[in-house]
């Protein structure tokens, strides 16, 4: 079984899983009481779960969440919030990531909500519809093996000198994730066409491409890899487990593109059967202090504001790619289509 099949597999399962639940849930969600709040949540349990249940102690309001199964990602409770359009179970949405929600947006499952909380956060994370806000994320960075690379590339694109061996930088496939987002980011900034360029020359080059970020940061940890193109939490996790690796934020110079920062977001829901409650969930999960929380635990390494935190990863300092998150999305299944076609034989 090739990857893409495999791939296709997995949807078609996340969306089984979907309708099953919410013909469970529709009998269900009229007996929740008006003292709850229902979450949907793409962000690893291990990192959202102390932040509701605080939530929970500190208002006396039960949260109910509803956590993303693993293998279907966010492709899961994007389905099932689609799925469940009307008559609405969640009330709020809570994603690692900005693509899904965009698309949610544009299904009409999202109300819009301008929140107290974000108004300090950029107008980039902002949808301007006020339908979403980001907050906190992680950023594409490049991951070193210090006892490999004598020279560092300080750019994403010196990944195509001949200095380094294509065989010796590892990728994750471009058409999953945020290596799926960050290839859109950059058919966004710098054109379609030079776009699929730079990735046809990855390719031309013979960089080794795997499957996931993870499997990146464990080749560059191990020395099977010396450079490897992955995000702020892989990376970070082998530096703190004491790999000879060093970070590099590629693009970071006056006339660079600066690298892409993706961060979480929060939406309410259409026709949600707690609006207030929902609100109110989100303007804690907006607030500053819950932002530091989730930098300080490990979720993501990059604050959208000056927040106070005792790790200090990127904290005001690092360059991010100056792109319009909308314009991101736009571009995702032309880069995908074009991705596919280079990588997937």
């Amino acid at each position: 079984m090739n990857i893409k099949e495999s791939k296709s597999i997995i949807l078609f399962f996340a969306i089984l899983f979907a309708l099953i639940a919410s013909v469970i849930l529709f009998s269900y969600g009229d007996n929740i009481s008006d003292d709850t709040v229902v979450i949907y949540v793409s962000v690893d349990q291990v990192f959202s779960e102390p932040i509701l249940k605080e939530y929970e102690k500190n208002t006396g309001i039960n949260v109910r969440a509803v956590y993303d199964v693993e293998a279907a990602k966010t492709t899961g409770l994007v389905n099932r919030l689609i799925a469940e359009k009307d008559r609405p179970v969640a009330d709020v949405f809570w994603n690692g990531e900005f693509s899904r929600t965009i698309t949610l947006k544009d299904e009409g499952i999202l109300a819009s909500y301008e929140s107290p909380s974000g108004l300090d956060i950029p107008d980039q994370y902002h949808d301007p519809e006020g339908y979403w806000t980001g907050f906190g994320g992680r950023a594409r960075v490049l991951m070193i093996n210090t006892e490999l690379v004598q020279i560092y590339p300080d750019s994403l694109f010196d990944l195509l000198n001949e200095t380094y061996p294509g065989e010796e930088i590892a990728i994750a496939y471009p058409m999953f994730g945020t290596s799926a987002t960050h290839a859109a980011a950059l058919y966004a900034v710098l054109g379609p066409e030079e776009g699929k360029q730079f990735y046809q020359d990855l390719a031309d080059k013979g960089v080794r491409v795997v499957d996931g970020n993870s499997v990146v940061r464990d080749l560059v940890a191990d020395g099977r890899a010396s450079i490897g193109l992955t995000d702020t939490d892989d990376a970070y996790g082998a530096l703190e487990r004491g790999a000879p690796v060093e970070i590099i934020v590629p693009d970071q110079d006056e006339n660079g593109i600066g690298t892409l920062i993706i961060p979480n977001t929060v939406a309410l829901i259409a026709g949600a059967p707690h609006e207030e409650q929902g609100k109110h969930l989100i303007d804690y999960l907006l607030s500053r202090e819950v932002e530091a929380e989730l930098i300080d635990s490990g979720w993501f390494q990059v604050p959208l504001r000056d927040v106070e935190i005792t790790k200090n990863q990127f904290n005001g300092t690092i360059k991010g790619m100056d792109v319009n998150l909308n314009n991101v999305n736009a571009q995702q299944e032309d880069a995908m289509a074009d991705l596919r076609e280079i990588f997937i034989r």
